[in-house]
């Protein structure tokens, strides 16, 4: 039975002035960390600054301020979850990177930047805002769990995007750089298409690459959760480690894309071609333990094979309800297995 103590969050509330949250953010290395690559872009200087000057605005109004909320670090710094866009905004105008504009109260601050407000300067960095900090201490799916539960807002976190400000380290830094690869980067999007990715999409496409090298003995048919599992357990590994995952991925997709070329990952019997994650988890999977010298040998007629594999009735079982399930994944296995072992007999 699940202990109480797992469920509930090990915290602490610190009221911090603004000068001490600014020089927290400014400190080498910083005490309080804003990480533009898993936080929301700071989004309010996209039509002027007039959002972000009210914001000044009510801290001199003494309007009361929602809660920030942060988690601490193994090496006990502290990571924005919450309030990142706040913080930022009370950074900016201190650095005097913006003027005050469209204020209803303070009209006699409009067009002055942090170092022209005079008196009010003092009382701005004196201003507290109250921050709940999350402790190391905690399990990390409750951190995860809280990640979510304030970004329920109008710009939802993605899954990976809360594993990237978790679980920091060196293979997060790996999924970053491989996902720039250029068939990875731009996977599933149409010639065309203007859509754009923007929620770590591609760097948890990596993630999928390695976890699912992985024994599936312990998959629960939740493949977030599975993620998740790796990401915490394999945060940071060696160089020589990480090299070796660095080269098995480039080494898989380059035989993937020596078969296929510009149809890898597509299933070629249907009118509207495009990529799939199926086809990627599976080939990827697959192509992982060949030789390139089979790959090389074969290429024709692996392609050729994968054509008559995808029409199968037996996988497209498989593709309908759960693609997920453990069931699913190892029964495209064996059927691709199998039609693999008819290559030299």
């Amino acid at each position: 039975m699940e202990n109480n103590d797992t469920k509930v969050l090990n915290l602490y509330p610190i009221d911090y002035p603004f000068e001490t949250l600014v020089g927290r953010v400014k400190a080498k290395p910083p005490k309080l960390i804003l990480d533009p690559d898993f936080q929301r872009k700071y989004k309010w200087d996209e039509e002027g600054w007039e959002r972000a000057s009210r914001f000044i605005e009510s801290c001199l109004m003494r309007i009361p301020l929602p809660a920030c909320y942060f988690a601490e670090n193994d090496d006990g710094r502290q990571l924005v979850i919450d309030g990142v866009q706040r913080i930022t905004t009370i950074k900016k105008f201190f650095d005097d990177e913006f003027a005050l504009e469209g204020l209803t109260t303070f009209k006699e601050l409009e067009g002055k930047k942090f170092s022209e407000i005079g008196d009010y300067q003092n009382e701005l960095e004196s201003t507290t805002i109250r921050c709940i900090i999350l402790r190391k201490e905690n399990p990390k799916y409750l951190i995860q769990e809280i990640f979510s539960r304030l970004n329920q807002g109008a710009v939802k976190l993605s899954n990976q995007e809360i594993r990237h400000a978790i679980y920091q380290g060196k293979l997060d830094d790996l999924l970053f750089e491989l996902a720039k690869t250029e068939i990875i980067k731009d996977f599933g999007i149409g010639q065309n298409s203007e859509r754009e990715k923007n929620s770590l999409e591609a760097e948890e496409q990596i993630l999928r690459f390695f976890a699912l090298q992985e024994d599936l003995s312990d998959y629960q048919d939740k493949l977030n959760k599975f993620l998740d599992n790796y990401m915490e357990e394999n945060q940071n590994p060696g160089d020589e480690r990480i090299d070796e995952l660095r080269n098995l991925f480039n080494s898989t997709l380059n035989r993937v894309i020596t078969v296929f070329g510009d149809e890898a990952f597509i299933d070629v019997n249907r009118d509207r071609k495009r990529q799939s994650m199926v086809y990627y988890d599976l080939l990827m999977w697959s192509f992982s333990k060949k030789s390139d010298n089979f790959i090389e040998t074969n290429k024709t007629e692996i392609k050729e094979l994968f054509k008559s594999f995808c029409a199968d009735q037996e996988l497209q079982k498989t593709l309908s309800g759960g693609l997920q399930n453990k069931s699913s994944i190892l029964k495209r296995r064996e059927l691709w297995d199998q039609k693999l072992s008819e290559i030299n007999g």
